[in-house]
């Protein structure tokens, strides 16, 4: 199973850039995984109803696989019912999970309308650079989970 996550912009706190490379490289150990920094021009979508251009060829882009798209109003969950999620995901046969993560100005209602999960990592705010850390810390952690590592207690 594929793990791609499309984020808006660039890291730009360099040890956080350091820490997200390093989750990575980690995940790749349990399959493939595609990072892709995107610019979604504000041409009236971000937290409007109305998509861009960027985000509707996105969305045929990927037409079949799972697409998570984190928002502060999706489903908050434990550590281990992520794990046990994408166990899921994997064992209906899943070719590719998508996350999306958005900018300051987050992604369209109408990409968050056609996603299939809407997840939210904390009820806390975040920074873009600390929710992009957190996300492959917890998908690298699910993984561990999945396969009785240490690294999870």
């Amino acid at each position: 199973m594929r793990i791609r996550i499309i984020w808006e912009g660039k890291t730009k706190d360099a040890g956080l850039a350091a820490l997200q490379a390093d989750y990575a490289k980690r995940i790749a150990r349990f399959g493939e995984i595609v990072i892709e920094q995107i610019s979604v021009p504000r041409d009236g979508a971000g937290r409007g109803k109305k998509s861009s251009v960027t985000e509707r060829r996105l969305n045929e882009k990927l037409r079949g696989a799972t697409k998570v798209v984190l928002d502060p109003r999706g489903r908050e969950w434990t550590s281990e019912e992520f794990a046990e999620w994408l166990g899921q995901q994997a064992m209906r046969g899943q070719r590719e999970l998508v996350f999306f993560i958005g900018g300051p100005e987050g992604f369209s209602q109408a990409i968050r309308e056609e996603a299939d999960l809407l997840l939210s990592l904390s009820r806390m705010t975040l920074t873009t650079d600390w929710a992009r850390a957190l996300l492959l810390e917890q998908i690298y952690r699910g993984f561990t989970i999945l396969r009785g590592y240490p690294y999870s207690r």
